[in-house]
């Protein structure tokens, strides 16, 4: 295949899995809510869970997204530094999100700042948000695609706590936040925490924890054993499906941590709703892919 046969193919591949995201979610994710729904005992969350569940029966039968809102598209790449694409990656992702629009329909969701107008094609001032990671001798290209809609960038937030404040800083900040504004993020929620030196630092952590498969641990013990009380502690809320209580507020927390500098500890918070569409595809050199994150699947 030529280079404008990749760069067409990688196109329609990811114009495709974008479209795919939004009506699918992750092998994870749903068998994290199915295991949640049977710890269920009360009417109401049993109802909750219910409509959840019919909600993705009809989006695979109407073939059209699970949520009304499909987000802003952000796209987490692991680029090679031998991937034949790597010069016009933006420029296809971009084109992609154009596609996927038309496509899905995805909702349009791009709104330019100071103009106040929607663009109409889900592109905009950097939007697809693309976030690189190079991997030197390499050839391959890993993309996660993440739709960030309203309901569960809500609750997002990111501080710099004073020293004093210690670890104890980041789970107070945690549970006020949640206590505070998690209701309106669709729970159950899958919990991102940031730890770092600086606050924009923290912040792309926090999101970047929202990738993690769900049942991961972070890779230190004591952050292990921090993401489990934290996740203790929010399920004993009971915020429950909805908001509208019941035995669990969460479906994970994942941290991720950055080295930070004597003198301070930033932390960032991001939110996944119970519909949390990430999705993971890998393309070798040749343009072959595999999708990752919904096992056995093909465009």
């Amino acid at each position: 295949m030529n280079a404008k046969g990749q760069r067409e193919n990688f196109i329609d591949i990811m114009a495709g899995f974008t479209v795919y995201t939004g009506k699918y979610l992750p092998d994870d994710v749903h068998a994290k809510l199915k295991e949640l729904r049977e710890k269920e005992d009360s009417a109401l969350a049993t109802i909750v869970y219910d409509a959840m569940f019919e909600d993705l029966r009809l989006a695979h039968e109407l073939e059209r997204p699970l949520c009304q809102d499909t987000g802003v598209i952000q796209y987490f790449i692991q680029v090679g530094t031998g991937f034949p694409l790597i010069d016009q990656m933006e420029e296809c992702l971009v084109e992609a999100v154009k596609k996927a629009t038309v496509l899905g329909p995805l909702r349009h969701n791009a709104v330019e700042v100071f103009d106040e107008k929607n663009t109409g094609n889900n592109v905009g001032k950097r939007i697809p948000w693309i976030d690189w990671e190079i991997v030197p001798d390499n050839d391959e290209a890993t993309v996660y695609v993440y739709m960030a809609g309203g309901g569960c960038s809500l609750p997002g937030i990111a501080k710099v706590l004073m020293p004093l404040e210690g670890y104890e800083g980041v789970v107070k900040l945690v549970f006020d936040q949640i206590t505070s504004y998690g209701i309106n993020a669709c729970p159950p929620l899958l919990v991102g925490i940031g730890i770092a030196g600086s606050v924009e630092v923290a912040a792309k952590l926090s999101k970047k924890a929202l990738l993690r498969p769900i049942g991961s641990k972070n890779s230190n013990p004591r952050g292990a054993e921090l993401e489990a009380r934290i996740e203790e502690g929010l399920n004993a809320l009971k915020i429950g499906p909805g908001g509208l209580t019941g035995e669990n507020s969460v479906m994970g927390v994942h941290i991720e941590e950055a080295a930070r500098h004597p003198a301070t500890i930033a932390v960032g918070l991001s939110t996944g709703c119970w519909a949390h569409r990430r999705a993971v595809i890998k393309f070798n050199a040749d343009m072959d892919y595999e999708i990752i994150s919904h096992k056995g699947v093909v465009l």
